[in-house]
């Protein structure tokens, strides 16, 4: 038995020496080809994962539009006179829920008394008009109307295809002033939004 032992641990012995001696006689550039191509195998599975979680976004999306409960958290909002400004998405955003639309604007400023507590406005109404469309490249458009007693605007929404990447232009009706809420777009039960204190 302890020779058997003897003779395996000899073995075992031998196979890793041939294994360390063959890891040595790869040349530099050898070394630098088989990294490469793990870096390349990693970068593809991360693509993959990263297209998977897309196409899983973009699909939840699409049917948070088509039944009417979905919301639009803004990283950024571009105003009429062309000016972007970067902002919280759990704080700006458009949604539509349960026929009744909301556009919420914060700008973090607590040196300015504000109608909704956030530094914004927060202006609800009852949707109607809601109308989707598919163009040549899989992206989604979807309009509606918002009247209540702040606001009378007609929502323009572009989800880009395969993701939940979205922008919201909301158009006053009577004004002609513009915002452009870009972001992402999401079911409104499983969005991150946070409501101020609506402005009547």
């Amino acid at each position: 038995m302890r020779r058997f032992l003897f003779v395996a641990v000899v073995m075992m012995a031998f196979f890793q020496f041939q294994a360390i001696a063959q890891r040595d006689r790869m040349t530099k550039a050898e070394r630098e080809a088989a990294w490469r191509a793990e870096r390349l195998k990693k970068r593809a599975a991360e693509r993959a994962r990263i297209a998977s979680e897309d196409s899983i976004a973009f699909v939840q999306a699409v049917e948070a539009l088509r039944t009417g409960s979905w919301a639009l958290e803004a990283s950024n909002i571009t105003f009429n006179n062309g000016v972007t400004r970067f902002v919280t998405s759990s704080t700006n955003y458009v949604a539509v829920n349960a026929g009744e639309g909301t556009v919420q604007t914060a700008f973090n400023n607590t040196n300015i008394t504000s109608p909704n507590g956030l530094g914004g406005v927060t202006l609800e109404g009852t949707v109607w008009g809601e109308r989707m469309g598919t163009d040549d490249d899989g992206n989604i458009f979807y309009s509606c109307s918002i009247q209540g007693s702040g606001i009378s605007a007609i929502i323009t929404v572009t989800l880009t295809a395969g993701s939940n990447q979205a922008s919201a232009t909301v158009n006053a009706n009577y004004s002609g002033n513009k915002m452009v809420f870009n972001g992402y777009l999401y079911p409104y039960n499983s969005a991150g939004i946070f409501e101020g204190q609506p402005t009547y």
